[in-house]
């Protein structure tokens, strides 16, 4: 399939903003895919290709870009049994289950591991069709190295029910997180906008251009060197807890990528962030009524948690 390109000229409002973030918003690129066009020279303005990602632009100018080749097709999972993924409740409307770290929600391009989704077809579950194929059923998503609970629609009024109660913030969403150090104060409300990392793209970091990010927390235990937390978000940005945490100098442990100590990860036995999406509360979509599903622990965090308690 041939490639296209795209021609248009760079509007007042991106004046003097970094052309990989110019070219992603206006085009919807990811700004790992706008460095490649540009390192490839197929980004210009006025007709010269674009020198560096990290150009700054001139409204005005006529900003023309070779759109990279389409992505693979994605299509819906598998139905492929996933380890050690309990269901913790299933009716006709939604499914929710004990999501194990190492599993994705759903198929996406550069993944091959395990999907919920198709563990749960493999399971004899029947998911909404409604939303992107690849998407069956899922309403919101945990991180491939985050563990927990997560509800999946079934049924269309869920799916649409679901999608909207978590778009207006309606949905508690509670997790165990374990920082490194002692927070002061114990409980507090971290308010604090998140955007992708100007240099990593594959992480992200507090903004000042970011979106908004609040973070609420409160001191469960105390341990030498590291605080158990519980953790609530009023926004669910991407690796929100984790970025919130580090940013305020106690990276969660096991967090290497945000600054965690890796000996002391090594100490307690984890090669993952401490952190466990443990309750979820919505209002049934069928029912009508608020329900919660809460989820244990899995192993590796239990096991470094009693470490840490001294047993």
């Amino acid at each position: 399939m041939s490639r296209q390109s795209r021609s248009l000229p760079i509007p007042e409002g991106c004046e003097g903003q970094r052309i990989d973030q110019v070219v992603s918003k206006m085009l919807g690129l990811s700004r790992a895919a706008v460095a490649e066009l540009v390192s490839n020279g197929e980004v210009s303005l006025d007709g010269a290709a674009v020198p560096s990602k990290s150009t700054r632009v001139v409204s005005g100018t006529w900003l023309e870009v070779l759109l990279p080749p389409p992505p693979e097709d994605i299509t819906r999972a598998k139905a492929e049994p996933v380890e050690n993924m309990d269901v913790i409740f299933s009716d006709d409307d939604i499914v929710v289950v004990n999501k194990p770290v190492g599993v994705a929600a759903h198929p996406s391009v550069g993944w091959s591991g395990p999907t919920v989704t198709g563990g749960l077809k493999a399971a004899g579950h029947r998911l909404s069709v409604y939303g992107p194929d690849e998407r069956e059923g899922i309403v919101h998503r945990l991180d491939v190295g985050t563990s927990g609970a997560m509800v999946v629609a079934k049924s269309e009024r869920a799916y649409s029910a679901l999608k909207r109660a978590f778009k207006n913030r309606e949905v508690s969403k509670r997790y165990h997180a374990i920082a490194q150090g002692h927070l002061d104060p114990f409980s507090g409300t971290i308010d604090a906008p998140i955007g992708r990392h100007p240099r990593h793209d594959w992480r992200f970091a507090v903004m000042q251009d970011g979106k908004r990010s609040v973070t609420h927390y409160d001191t469960l235990e105390v341990f030498p060197g590291a605080t158990l937390l519980d953790v609530g978000l009023e926004t669910g940005r991407t690796h929100q807890i984790r970025v919130h945490f580090s940013a305020l100098g106690h990276p969660l442990l096991g967090d290497p990528l945000y600054g965690s100590d890796p000996v002391m990860a090594e100490k307690y036995g984890l090669i993952r962030q401490w952190l466990h999406a443990y309750e979820l509360s919505f209002v049934h979509p069928g029912r009508n009524k608020e329900v919660t599903f809460t989820s244990d622990y899995p192993e590796d965090l239990e096991k470094a948690l009693l470490q840490l308690r001294g047993y």
